[in-house]
């Protein structure tokens, strides 16, 4: 079991570095696009991407997560899995073509009619893509998964952003959209030799597990869309393209950070998901990992919202300052209790996951519609705020009684990065008031770069002198260390994430 774990923590860490460059990439794209374009054209595709959303729940089966929890999954089993892919990919473009013109309307937004339809292109693209890829996850070969991803991110960028200088309109992150699906098909089969074929012999036996994913899938749409509906309608595209850059900036580290930690300890929760004891340790370590990332990048958002959106938007983007602050303490609840799920769909308890979820809808609903008729888009931040800070307890009560955790040892693996985060806030914080911030841009850029050079050398400063003075335990600094120091495990005679120690 402790090769398993040490393949989970060194796979999760090195996805989350790795990641770092992919999201450089994204971030770069992010400012050129919002320099180049205006928050209207977000708005507008954000409009058209809610109904290609809720109409891809009914292909949102998860098939890839059933043949990764199934460890003898066979080519049966894969082929049908592509086969339903590629029938539901069909399905969901027949219906967007239909849509088109009923969504222009609801929206008030004639613009949308003619993006639909050339996005149901790429939609109906995407159901090729080759299920071989799935493999890399189950077989946890992270390095061919991030190529993989990465491939399709710089498809995707070397298409949007030379579009978006010459056009300088929505057309271009609409034809970058295609591009990426596009290009995840081709590379796809380029880097993996499967090649699937027409089968539904597995069919019962995929659905079986998958129901609760699309129950699920449903339930996350609605955590995760029901603002573009609800703002796009009242308040138009240009309230909801600020909306839509503001969640995604205040979110992405979070993220994009916790993303790649799930998708590497998914399979490795799978294989030990027969062992309790090797799932605590597993767990608590992958927990300390995410709480050791998430925790400081969103904290920092906080902290350089107001510089981070001059600097890098331009100040016809100064509306998103606010919402961005309060968005970034939801990116952290999500990202401290995204983790639980992927335990529960290991021991084949997925049902446990739309209860929760079915609980965290309940809290956001009526909050998201009271708040933001009654506040308007800042409402709607305050709505997923409140919704998250209230469901915190009741993911981590559960995942504390079906692991038999205590609560105390689980803060004992997750309050270093806390603290540590906290103090830098206040240190990044006096920085910037003690310092004369002028409407120079210039000036602007210099304070941003050195309040973040500043607040990363406190905060790992503080995190490695509480961590050496803790007696120097089992988790994520240890894990971090051993990357820059593969010795130290032999110099401290201790074995990161041993399940059976």
């Amino acid at each position: 079991m402790s090769s398993i774990g040490t393949k989970i923590a060194k796979g999760a860490i090195w996805m989350v570095l790795f990641k770092f460059t992919e999201r450089s990439l994204g971030i770069v794209s992010t400012i050129i696009l919002a320099r180049l374009l205006i928050p209207e054209d977000f708005g507008l595709i954000a409009m058209a991407m809610s109904i290609i959303a809720i109409l891809e729940l009914f292909s949102a089966f998860g098939f890839d997560m059933a043949l990764i929890q199934k460890q003898d999954a066979d080519s049966n089993d894969y082929n049908t899995a592509w086969t339903f892919n590629l029938i539901l990919a069909l399905v969901i473009t027949t219906l967007m073509v239909i849509l088109a013109s009923p969504a222009a309307l609801f929206y008030e937004e004639p613009r949308l009619e003619n993006v639909i339809y050339i996005l149901a292109i790429g939609t109906l693209i995407s159901g090729f893509e080759n299920i071989g890829v799935v493999a890399f996850r189950k077989e946890l070969e992270f390095n061919k998964e991030f190529k993989f991803l990465l491939g399709k991110k710089l498809i995707a960028f070397c298409v949007t952003v030379p579009l978006a200088i010459i056009l300088r309109n929505y057309w271009a992150l609409v034809f970058g959209i295609i591009a990426g699906k596009v290009g995840s098909v081709l590379l796809s089969y380029y880097i993996h030799k499967y090649r699937p074929r027409f089968d539904l012999s597995s069919r019962n036996e995929l659905f079986h597990f998958s129901k609760w994913l699309l129950i699920n899938n449903f339930l996350y749409f609605f955590r995760l869309r029901s603002a573009d509906f609800i703002i796009g309608k009242l308040a138009g595209s240009h309230t909801l393209g600020i909306y839509t850059v503001a969640f995604e900036i205040a979110t992405l580290p979070t993220n994009e950070l916790i993303a790649p930690i799930n998708r590497a300890v998914y399979p490795g929760y799978s294989k030990i998901s027969d062992n309790l004891k090797s799932l605590q340790t597993v767990f608590l370590n992958v927990i300390s990992i995410i709480t050791l990332f998430a925790v400081p990048a969103g904290i920092g958002i906080v902290a350089t919202a107001d510089l981070l959106v001059v600097v890098f938007l331009g100040t016809k983007w100064l509306e998103a300052i606010p919402l961005m602050k309060i968005i970034a303490f939801y990116g952290i609840f999500t990202a401290l209790i995204t983790n639980t799920s992927y335990v529960y769909l290991a021991v084949g308890k997925a049902r446990i996951t739309t209860l929760l979820s079915t609980i965290y809808i309940i809290l956001l609903l009526p909050c998201l519609m009271w708040l933001t008729l009654e506040y308007g888009v800042e409402g709607a931040a305050w709505a997923y705020f409140i919704a998250s800070a209230i469901s915190l307890p009741f993911y981590f009560a559960k995942i504390f009684y079906h692991l038999k955790l205590q609560f105390f040892t689980f803060v004992k693996f997750v309050w270093r990065p806390m603290v540590s985060s906290a103090i830098m806030y206040l240190v990044v914080k006096l920085f910037i008031n003690e310092t004369h911030v002028s409407d120079d841009i210039i000036n602007k850029i210099v304070i941003l770069f050195s309040a973040v050079a500043i607040g990363a050398l406190t905060y790992t400063t503080i995190l490695i002198l509480l961590w050496f003075f803790s007696s120097r335990p089992s988790g994520a600094e240890l894990a971090i260390l051993e990357k820059i120091y593969p010795r130290l495990p032999e110099v401290l005679k201790f074995k990161f994430l041993n399940p059976d120690r």
